[in-house]
């Protein structure tokens, strides 16, 4: 089938590049000509494991790129909106990107003489499918939708870092369709993947999306919380939370403590759920607490450091993780960015690695001091603070004693926030303090 997708961020390169790879056309578009290029170049826009084979494969024969909307839905008979939906001030969803999708897809609709479908991709909040983007393309095609073109809402279900892996290998897949046309032509570009599809309304299969994420979250932020109370009473979290995985009702995944979580979805996710929560008068005390948890969660380093140190001004702190989580290079919502500005508040002296995310975090943080590798972070450092769960952290160890030592201990003080290392198999013996163990 001939597919367009519109937005070649994570969301879009990845869903365009998987695919070409189930034999389907593609057209990306995307007003950046600069991603334009590297697609039809065979380059990824973003690091994402196996995405830049499966463009240099497909580059120019499955898939091409372009930024005109009236080529790209002339070409194809399905649109994937894959657009970005950030919050607002307020933390409530952000539907400029959508709305400027759809009414471009709507114009380009207007000229066209056979049937289209359009998908919405982007995390979107119940009811936005069917009131929001369906009327704008209504509206700017003059067409009738379930009549003249076939509307659905599509959720993804994919991690950073494994995103390819997880198009590919699916646990579910949801097509939330207005009609019986729209879901069988959607339902239809998954035919290579061995999942059923579940057929729902559009405004369950958003439901479900953001369901899915908030309860992830949540599993987090309790596991913190228990962590927290652990701490206060010498108790191993882990060893709590790894027997309490073994239920087969609750399982081992994201019951790990440690400094909260960031990336693109969850925390967005879960304030935008909130937020429609209270547009309809309900006040989500639970989702709130989430948030709230979350938030304070990192803070937990910076509170240790202190009690270890005191003061902080003029202190080489070193800072090992950027990105939100490992495998990726993303920062957005990195538990790194507010340890990163309290130290700088309390005037410490920040040196970071990261091995892929620091040319980001360089336009949010340009003048702390990033390094090559994480033994050039922790030479002198007066304290390390592990964030990300990079593997090649967990193998750190005589780095360690190039740091200076505490003068209450006579070791260097680490503080892990993802439990990555264990002072006991050490050659170098350390002062070491777990956020939440």
């Amino acid at each position: 089938m001939r597919i367009s997708v519109i937005g070649t961020g994570y969301v879009g390169s990845v869903t365009a590049a998987c695919f070409a790879e189930l034999g389907h056309e593609v057209i990306c578009v995307d007003v950046d000509e600069k991603k334009v290029s590297m697609i039809n170049a065979g380059k990824a826009p973003i690091w994402e494991d196996g995405l830049e084979e499966l463009l240099t494969k497909h580059a120019e024969k499955r898939i091409i790129a372009t930024s005109d909307y009236d080529y790209a839905i002339q070409k194809s008979d399905v649109s994937f909106i894959c657009v970005g939906t950030p919050s607002d001030e307020k933390g409530n969803i952000d539907l400029s990107i959508v709305e400027s999708a759809a009414v471009s897809l709507g114009e380009a609709m207007a000229k066209k003489e056979h049937y289209h479908v359009v998908v919405v991709k982007s995390t979107v909040v119940p009811e936005t499918t069917e009131k929001f983007v369906m009327p704008i393309l209504e509206s700017y095609s003059e067409k009738k939708a379930g009549k003249d073109f076939g509307v659905a809402m599509n959720p993804e279900f994919l991690r950073e870092g494994k995103a390819v892996y997880d198009f590919m290998h699916p646990d579910k897949i949801i097509v939330g369709a207005i009609d019986e046309r729209s879901y069988f032509m959607v339902a239809e570009l998954y035919r290579g993947l061995n999942c059923e599809v579940t057929h729902t309304k559009p405004t369950t299969a958003e439901m479900i999306k953001y369901t899915n994420n908030a309860l992830l979250a949540t599993k987090i932020s309790f596991a913190n919380e228990i962590g927290n109370i652990c701490k206060k009473m010498g108790i191993d979290t882990y060893k709590v939370m790894e027997e309490v995985g073994k239920d087969f009702r609750i399982s081992p995944h994201f019951l790990n403590s440690g400094a909260g979580f960031g990336g693109s979805c969850f925390p967005k996710d879960v304030r935008a759920i909130i937020g429609k929560a209270e547009e309809l008068d309900y006040t989500p005390k639970l989702l709130r607490s989430v948030i709230d948890v979350n938030e304070e969660q990192p803070m937990g380093m910076i509170r240790l450091l202190n009690e270890k140190m005191g003061e902080l001004k003029d202190k080489r702190i070193t800072v090992l993780g950027l990105a939100f989580k490992n495998d990726t290079d993303d920062i957005r919502e990195s538990r790194s960015i507010p340890v990163i500005a309290e130290l700088l508040r309390q005037e410490a002296q920040v040196f970071a690695y990261d091995p892929m995310a620091m040319e980001h975090m360089k336009k949010i943080f340009p003048n702390i001091n990033y390094c090559d590798s994480a033994a050039e972070a922790l030479t002198d450092a007066d304290a390390c603070l592990l964030m990300t769960e990079w593997n090649q952290f967990r193998r750190l160890d005589k780095e360690f004693a190039a740091m200076r030592t505490c003068l209450w201990s006579c070791m260097p003080l680490v503080i892990d926030g993802r439990r990555l290392i264990d002072p006991k198999e050490l050659s170098v013996k350390i002062e070491y303090e777990g956020l939440c163990w």
